[in-house]
């Protein structure tokens, strides 16, 4: 079979030929397309040649599509309808109609801070649409948003990747957590003498027993033993909770479990640096619609997250 050279072929042509076989008539059709007749003329023309055919012949005062016109209709009608539903999508994003699946990379900290309030005003007001957070490798991130696996990814990022758009969405913390009636706390708080010297708790995804409290401990030439380390951050309260270690949690967190695992949360007796939590996204998704819809969304709730 012959192979055709599609950049030979006028679009328009075949816009033309479905305003022809709509209106039956090369000056109606002319009409419905704004433009001349004798434009018009010249197309039916060209479609003439392209399919060797004369595709329309007048019979009485319309012009009838030929048998080779009724074989090729349905297939060019359907073309020309998924090319304006391909650029349609590509300009327009419904959140309300739409039914597609969002892949947030996130870790479990995040994802417990932002998928509630995110559930929440998806069902409300884009109810078809999915969303997946999946946990991801920092050095990989910008690789994922490139290739696509991911469409937003919410954390820390102090050096983001290139060809990546970064905004922040909310500051946290550390506060302190202790279970409700921990001998070391007195009237709420915790002295630095027993936060140094009750054994701690830590998450870390390094397999290490460092992190930023150590730094502040090691300024005032104090040291603290860890006792328990997990790279699960949401297992750190119910731990805490069972036992008389103590630990440095982001606030939000902390704040939200308090109640349910029983817990006290204080001020900690060293100073910690506040963090920044943002979102970071590909270059080329930068002006995609749902794209935008998604971090403008995450945006708002983020800034609803109560922290007192």
């Amino acid at each position: 079979m012959k192979s055709i050279n599609l950049a030979a072929i006028d679009l328009n042509l075949l816009v033309a030929f479905e305003a022809l076989l709509d209106q039956r008539s090369v000056t109606k059709a002319a009409e419905q397309l704004q433009i001349g007749q004798p434009a018009m003329s010249a197309a039916l023309s060209r479609l003439r040649i392209l399919f060797d055919d004369e595709l329309f012949v007048r019979l009485g005062r319309q012009m009838q599509p030929t048998l080779k016109t009724q074989a090729i209709a349905p297939g060019i009608l359907a073309a020309l309808q998924q090319i304006r539903q391909a650029v349609t999508a590509s300009q327009t994003f419904e959140p309300s109609l739409s039914d597609r699946t969002f892949t947030i990379g996130s870790s479990d900290y995040t994802s417990f801070v932002l998928m509630p309030p995110l559930l929440k005003f998806s069902l409300q007001n884009a109810p078809s649409v999915n969303v997946r957070m999946i946990e991801f490798e920092k050095d990989r991130v910008g690789t994922l948003l490139e290739q696509g696996e991911i469409d937003v990814a919410v954390g820390v990022f102090p050096d983001p990747p290139r060809q990546t758009q970064w905004e922040p969405i909310f500051e946290e913390r550390f506060v302190g957590i202790a279970r409700r009636g921990h001998p070391a706390i007195h009237q709420g708080t915790m002295s630095l003498e027993a936060f140094a010297r009750f054994p701690h708790a830590l998450t870390t995804l390094r397999r290490d027993t460092a992190g930023e409290i150590d730094k502040a401990l090691n300024e005032q030439n104090l040291e603290r033993r860890v006792a328990f380390t997990t790279p699960h951050m949401m297992v750190l309260p119910f731990a805490i909770a069972s036992s008389d270690l103590v630990a440095a949690l982001p606030q939000r967190i902390a704040l939200c479990l308090a109640n349910v695992c029983n817990l006290t949360v204080f001020e900690l007796p060293v100073n910690t640096k506040p963090w920044m939590v943002s979102m970071l996204w590909s270059t080329l998704s930068d002006q995609d619609e749902a794209n935008r819809w998604l971090r403008n969304t995450i945006k708002a709730i983020s800034q609803t997250i109560e922290t007192s």
